[in-house]
């Protein structure tokens, strides 16, 4: 076996030369990866900037529409947004609105909350007015405004469709309940049917009254023209009316003169 020799009296390094560390290239695969996220990330970012931007306009363009006390919630569905606005029209668009006044009426009766779904939404050219191809729209009504509206306390009735109200009687003769269905009327109108008297009689003078108050249907005012009502509903806490319509349409009262929605 082979074996060194060393000389007397010489000195020997005998650690290890270090050796040379080869730096890595990124792999062609990271440097690939890294761009796509690029690509996706900054389009993704602009396009949500362009939809606050677009939500913020809309709902203070209902708010001026609609005189609300608080902008609406408006939320711009579809991906991307970028290019429905490029486009000229907003596949689908969805506000709620709360507290929407019903001024100018004998009975107003304002409107607790409003759900729209604007399908095809688009503004005219010279920005006065927003339309929809198509709508459907949830009314949401209290009962105190409703029996603010009629001038008689009402509440909901047994059975579907129908509201109550307590009348009590004069000289002490106790209490009666009278009630009557909702439905939907022509005009956006809600109409009062199948007027009843329950827990004993009321007298001649006061169905006169009472017939008199559930005659005339309550007018529903200030909605987006195009939308036409379908069907009331009681709850708990109030009505529920239901609206579809096409080419619907609301109108700001200062112009959307910015190219974007």
């Amino acid at each position: 076996m082979y074996r060194p020799t060393y000389e007397a009296g010489a000195s020997y390094d005998t650690t290890e030369a270090p050796r040379t560390r080869r730096r890595r290239r990124p792999a062609a695969t990271t440097i690939a990866l890294a761009a796509l996220l690029t690509l996706i990330l900054v389009p993704t970012t602009v396009d949500r900037l362009v939809t606050a931007r677009v939500e913020s306009r809309t709902a203070k363009a209902f708010q001026e529409g609609m005189d609300t006390p608080a902008r609406p919630e408006v939320h711009v569905r579809g991906f991307p947004v970028l290019t429905q606005v490029a486009s000229g029209t907003l596949r689908r668009v969805d506000i709620t609105a709360h507290d929407i006044p019903a001024d100018g009426s004998a009975r107003p009766l304002p409107l607790s909350e409003l759900d729209l779904r604007l399908d095809g939404l688009t503004r005219s050219d010279d920005g006065s007015e927003a339309r929809a191809r198509s709508a459907a729209a949830t009314a949401r009504l209290s009962y105190p405004d409703v029996s603010d509206a009629l001038g008689l306390e009402v509440s909901q009735g047994k059975g579907p469709g129908r509201i109550s109200a307590d009348i009590l009687l004069p000289l002490g003769g106790g209490k009666i309940t009278v009630t009557t269905t909702v439905s939907a009327a022509s005009g956006n109108r809600i109409a009062f049917d199948d007027f009843r008297v329950e827990g004993g009689a009321l007298p001649a003078v006061g169905e006169a009254v009472l017939d008199k108050v559930f005659e005339q249907p309550i007018q529903l005012r200030n909605l987006p023209d195009g939308l036409s009502l379908r069907s009331v509903t009681t709850t708990a806490t109030g009505l529920d009316a239901r609206f579809t319509g096409r080419s619907v349409t609301f109108r700001p009262d200062e112009a959307l003169s910015d190219q974007n929605l």
